[in-house]
């Protein structure tokens, strides 16, 4: 269960992050959420699907490491096997949270950072120090500070990214039909891709529109990521011994 907590410099002074790859630190999954920004270093390595959260009917950008749950194929041991990490993934243990305060009588809000307590990185006994012997931020801290700002401005672009995706209905449904080396056959569902189709039938002010944001480029990317699917399938059937 986790236990977020405000950092400070008083009560996790001696808090550490171990920063190695590893299963037991939450490495192995098959997928984690990527935003607009980060999609050029993303699609470099890993297809970018669309995946609809079922609790909240809400649509994320998706890096895809695997095939099915617990199923990383970039995940050796402790080594990652890829030039570039998604930051929703290499933020952890870090939240960003709000806080509250009143500055000449009014209310205001500002992003502070969180730490989940009971996340397997956390150890008071190897790996980065958060804080300095004498006080103050850490190099890792204050690298990680600025990581958490990027991956906070860039969600808040890729959830108006998708938005435009929907209200274009640029996004279908798509059904992933996997034949490994032995011939036996695997589907994966729930997942979302760009329609090229309806793409190509957008008018040239809507697409300047999505390149003056940013999200032609992002659009492109996404589509042209999808070859990696080819890598992805590669990694399984060397996995299985294929």
């Amino acid at each position: 269960m986790s236990q977020h907590a405000l950092l400070n410099s008083v009560e996790h002074s001696d808090l550490k992050v171990i920063t190695q790859a590893g299963a037991e630190y939450g490495d192995n999954l098959w997928f984690t959420p990527t935003f607009p920004q980060e999609f050029r270093a993303v699609s470099a390595y890993y297809p970018i699907f669309f995946h609809k959260d079922p609790a909240t009917d809400t649509f994320h950008a998706v890096a895809l490491f695997g095939f099915t749950h617990n199923d990383n194929l970039f995940l050796d041991g402790d080594h990652w096997q890829a030039g570039y990490i998604p930051l929703s993934l290499r933020r952890q243990p870090f939240l960003i949270g709000r806080q509250r305060f009143k500055e000449d009588g009014m209310d205001k809000e500002q992003r502070v950072i969180h730490i989940d307590l009971a996340h397997p990185r956390v150890s008071r006994s190897q790996g980065e120090p958060l804080f300095l012997p004498l006080g103050g931020n850490s190099d890792y801290l204050d690298h990680m500070a600025e990581l958490l700002e990027t991956l906070h401005l860039g969600m808040e672009d890729g959830q108006d990214f998708v938005e435009n995706l929907k209200r274009l209905a640029l996004l279908e449904v798509v059904t992933l039909e996997l034949t490994l080396n032995d011939g036996s056959q695997h589907q994966m569902v729930g997942f979302y891709t760009i329609d090229e189709a309806r793409l190509a039938q957008l008018d040239g002010e809507i697409l300047a529109e999505l390149n003056r944001r940013g999200h032609l480029l992002a659009i492109y990317l996404a589509i042209a990521s999808q070859s990696r699917m080819r890598d992805l399938l590669a990694r399984k059937n060397q996995r299985l011994g294929l």
